[in-house]
């Protein structure tokens, strides 16, 4: 007996020995903190036996099978958000130094908030006007992290960022805007080596560049423009690890009945038609008609169409296991507009060659009276049911405790159950697979280090988001 137990305590030993060499290792790995890591040692049998139950729990419901369109909590396995240029100023602006050391506190910062919702992907905006947050070869470096447009920070954050993303476990996508320059229409405000300035001071480039409504703009119908575009996009994908490439819904800006036929790039339709119409060969259009038949709306449609084909072609010639998605704006009535957007939104998702996956900004609650979240969700599932493309949908996160005056769901936008009430009927959808916040800096709105914008809210609207955090915190 006495033999027993000897041998017992022995193996107890050699046991916490053994756990305690691997944990070191792993503290030495991920750069925890010491209070990370007595956490992660005494939690590490903790969560070996939890999986153990898991895969039991699973083997066991294996064989019963599942015909409803109800999806389970562990199918929704697309979890992001998105990280925008607006939390990089906040960054920029709060540290005393802005070197590389100060840049991995804060990303670590993100991506353990992030983690403990329950989220497994960060959509990054690594172009927000025109310049980029990497070493580019073709776009300065951005203002939001470096104070001015075309100085070097010290250091390429999305080298950073993706190298601690999926060290941690995260995917990543790089989120760029293809056609803003600037919220401001001043050319001199731009970086000498912008390629927009650069256009816009030669005669024959000048109409790559387009002034609207105070906003300047790439123009969609450039070859050049495109071009430079899609290898930009070549370019992160070629020199970073990054999962995937993601766009949002800055397209065509929005026209009025009046000014539609005369603005922005119109004049390039009218010179394509009579050019093509004295051609001999007018079938200079991606659709089956040639030019004098294509109307304007098409036109600009084929002009975007032009763009996300390449992009997409671009992207899995250099990396086919990179993905690209697009996160359009949620209200198919205005996607399908002659005034807007000019997005071919049932191209894309009834033809293979444009996107991965699509993720309408659906940032409404169930009472709006334009456009409420079920019936909007509903119309995107009968869309994409036989598409090749997966649907993942974006979530108004930067709305919730919102009190703007005309808002027909603004009271359930003081709700913190909405969210959670949204996530359910997404998971009742047999084609949605996933979900994405925007954005972060409303999960962090407490903090007291960086800044951000969501730190002035008022401190009712401050718990209610504090509320939806422990909300994911719980179910994750």
């Amino acid at each position: 007996m006495k033999k027993l137990i000897e041998n017992f305590i022995i193996i107890m030993v050699l046991t916490i020995a053994i756990l305690f060499s691997y944990a070191l290792i792993e503290k030495k790995i991920s750069g925890r903190s010491s209070s990370e890591f007595i956490n992660f040692l005494f939690s590490t049998q903790e969560k070996a036996s939890s999986n153990k139950s898991s895969v039991t729990s699973n083997k066991g419901n294996s064989k019963k099978g599942n015909n409803s369109s109800t999806q389970s909590a562990d199918t929704m396995n697309y979890r992001a958000v998105w990280l925008s240029y607006l939390e990089f100023n906040s960054y920029r602006k709060s540290v005393k130094n802005n070197n590389e050391s100060s840049f991995r506190k804060f990303y670590k910062h993100i991506l353990q908030q992030i983690k403990t919702i329950g989220c497994n992907r960060i959509i990054v905006q690594v172009r927000p006007f025109g310049d980029a947050l990497y070493a580019s070869d073709y776009f300065p470096w951005a203002a939001c992290i470096s104070g001015t447009q075309g100085k070097n920070p010290g250091y390429d954050p999305l080298k950073i960022m993706t190298e601690m993303s999926h060290k941690e476990g995260i995917s990543i996508e790089a989120w760029i805007n293809p056609y803003r320059i600037s919220s401001g229409n001043s050319i001199r405000s731009l970086s000498k080596t912008n390629p927009a300035r650069k256009w816009f001071s030669v005669q024959n480039t000048k109409r790559n560049v387009l002034s609207y409504n105070g906003s300047l703009y790439y123009n969609p119908s450039s070859e050049s423009v495109r071009n430079l575009i899609i290898q930009g996009v070549k370019e992160i994908v070629q020199n970073y690890n990054v999962d995937g490439i993601h766009m949002d819904d800055y397209f065509y800006p929005a026209f009025t009945e009046k000014n539609v036929g005369t603005a922005f790039d119109a004049p390039e339709y009218k010179q394509q038609i009579k050019s093509d119409m004295s051609s001999t060969d007018s079938q200079s259009f991606s659709s089956n008609k040639s030019s004098n038949e294509i109307s304007l709306t098409d036109w600009r449609r084929d002009n975007v169409n032009r763009l996300v084909s390449g992009i997409y072609k671009a992207v899995k010639e250099t990396n086919s296991d990179v993905t690209f998605g697009i996160s359009p704006a949620g209200n198919l009535d205005n996607l399908r507009s002659d005034l807007e957007y000019y997005v071919d939104i049932d191209t894309w998702v009834s033809q293979n060659g444009y996107v991965d996956y699509l993720m309408p900004q659906i940032y409404w609650g169930f009472t709006n009276e334009v456009a409420p979240f079920d019936k909007v969700t509903d119309a995107w599932c009968i869309l994409m049911e036989d598409s090749p493309a997966k649907l993942y949908i974006g979530l108004q996160l930067y709305r919730m405790g919102s009190t703007e005056p005309g808002q027909s769901d603004e009271k359930e936008l003081q709700k913190a159950s909405l969210l959670k009430k949204e996530l359910s009927y997404l998971k009742k959808q047999k084609k949605i697979e996933g979900y994405c916040l925007f954005s972060y800096q409303y999960l962090d709105c407490q903090n007291k280090k960086y800044h951000f914008d969501a730190e002035q809210f008022s401190t009712k609207r401050k718990k209610l988001l504090n509320q939806i955090v422990k909300s994911f915190k719980n179910n994750s």
